[in-house]
């Protein structure tokens, strides 16, 4: 999508590669279209970046690693993937994804740390920080009190977030937290406001596109 600036003449073209959606292509739409819903909340709703879904995590990475390679003069290209794990090493990403184990992945020669973010730990932590948002999506019968207690939702790990989903969501009609079924329409209804006050790689996420937008 091409981005004008309302003021300027100078065209800006911001694309986010996201990690989501699997192989098929309804469930990539349903990705594009929750992270829209999602940015539509934030201050990128006249800035709205291209966003391509690309399924598995390593594709994720080699789709953006040529897109990159490939960027035009003013084209800003950026990698979107859950850290899968506690991050301790603030605002650096690629040594993050360097140091995981199943990654180790290397920076590219043409991207800096504002070119990579992460969703700490993984999607569905964002999902914690609105908490009636997910009461609302799943209805009677959600309970909240099986979620983590902890409210750092970048500190609870992969594992709780994903099980205190299915705990809370078990006798609901929704027969349960499924990520295929409902992850992208629940990221469609969370507040983006208490997502990026959780989440600072979240807010850092926003912030960075909305900058790059506005160049």
């Amino acid at each position: 999508m091409e981005l004008r600036r309302d003021w300027g003449e100078s065209l800006v073209k911001v694309k986010l590669y996201v990690e989501g959606g699997g192989d098929g292509c309804s469930l990539k739409s349903r990705c594009r279209e929750g992270f829209r819903e999602f940015f539509l909340k934030t201050r990128l709703k006249q800035r709205m970046p291209k966003i391509i879904a690309c399924g598995g995590r390593k594709n994720t990475y080699d789709t953006f690693r040529a897109a990159l390679a490939n960027a035009k003069d003013g084209e800003f290209v950026a990698l979107l993937v859950d850290s899968e794990s506690r991050v301790i090493v603030k605002n650096k990403p690629w040594l993050h994804l360097n140091r995981r184990r199943g990654d180790q992945w290397k920076r590219p020669r043409e991207a800096g740390e504002r070119n990579v973010h992460l969703m700490v730990q993984v999607m569905e932590s964002w999902f914690l920080a609105d908490r009636d948002a997910l009461a609302e999506y799943f209805g009677q019968h959600f309970r909240a009190s099986a979620l983590p207690a902890q409210r750092d939702v970048e500190k609870i790990d992969k594992k709780d977030v994903l099980d205190g989903l299915s705990a809370a969501t078990k006798a609901c009609v929704r027969d349960g937290y499924n990520k295929g079924d409902h992850s992208f329409a629940i990221l469609a209804k969370v507040s983006a406001d208490k997502v990026t006050s959780a989440s600072p790689h979240a807010a850092r996420l926003v912030e960075t596109l909305v900058e790059e937008a506005s160049k």
